[in-house]
């Protein structure tokens, strides 16, 4: 069907350039060549939709042989793929599984590709933060050594701070002792 539609197109077209070259000649003899501007406008304008509907139909026929092209193709693999799956079912079946496991191998190998790549990304920072803390701590320390007031201060700040976590630690190891005598009688 679309071959005789293009076919037919095509002839109309023909008609239509045909009927474009009577009014080219008809312009161009000698009574006519002066009657006006408005006649050569006209013929001029005739002339640009002639191109433009070939070249309209010439894209549209490209793009149609294009999709059908890719539809029969599409349509073998199609073919294929059901002659595949209607095939021997104990190995179609083996083969399914094998392909199903191997893609649980690719997603594996991807998540542990990505584990790793945060883990380095993790110990970079560690590191960049590391280098950072020791820069501040050793400035402290210049800070401390210059000022013996703050460092006086810093020593009570670490006391107390030492003293607060030894009255922590035994207060929580005295209630987990009494909830597991609490929790055995």
């Amino acid at each position: 069907m679309f071959e005789t539609m293009a076919v037919e197109i095509e002839q109309l077209l023909t008609k239509l350039t045909g009927v474009n070259d009577k009014m080219t000649e008809y312009s161009s003899t000698a009574g006519v060549t002066s009657i006006n501007a408005a006649l050569m406008h006209t013929l001029q304008r005739h002339r640009d939709i002639l191109q433009d509907y070939t070249h309209e139909f010439h894209k549209t026929k490209a793009n149609f042989l294009a999709i059908r092209e890719r539809e029969d193709l599409l349509g073998s693999v199609r073919k294929d793929i059901e002659s595949y799956k209607t095939g021997s079912g104990v190995n179609n079946r083996r083969t399914e599984l094998f392909l199903k496991e191997h893609e649980h191998l690719r997603n594996s190998d991807r998540l542990i590709e990505e584990t790793i790549s945060i883990a380095m990304a993790t110990k970079e920072n560690m590191t960049s933060q590391r280098g950072m803390l020791k820069t501040i701590q050793s400035k402290m320390n210049t800070l401390a050594n210059r000022f013996p007031a703050v460092n006086n201060l810093i020593q009570r700040i670490n006391l107390r701070k030492r003293r607060d976590s030894l009255i922590l630690g035994a207060v929580i190891g005295i209630c987990t002792i009494l909830l597991l005598l609490y929790a055995f009688h």
